[in-house]
């Protein structure tokens, strides 16, 4: 169990609106007492709920606004709608 210095609830809002939730936690390789052996964890996902009732309960939260461009489309087969198909 983390305490509410360990442990950090993310919000991501890009700007399609849509909102992803995650935590990270504060996590050591060697020894607490080894400052140099302290990262932070992969994040992880969770719900909504989840991130709001931490937020009440006092944990640390993040809001990050994400403002990338829509991924391109990309296609992979050759359209063969254009290829004259008469024989």
């Amino acid at each position: 169990m983390h305490s509410r210095h360990t442990v950090v609830y993310i919000c991501e809002e890009y700007t399609s609106g849509n909102c992803y939730y995650y935590k990270t936690e504060l996590i050591t390789h060697d020894s607490w007492r080894n400052p140099e052996s302290l990262s932070w964890s992969r994040p992880r996902p969770i719900s909504r709920a989840t991130f709001l009732k931490q937020k009440k309960a006092g944990f640390r939260t993040e809001y990050r606004k994400i403002n990338k461009k829509p991924a391109q489309v990309i296609p992979l087969h050759k359209d063969t709608t254009d290829q004259d198909h008469s024989e």
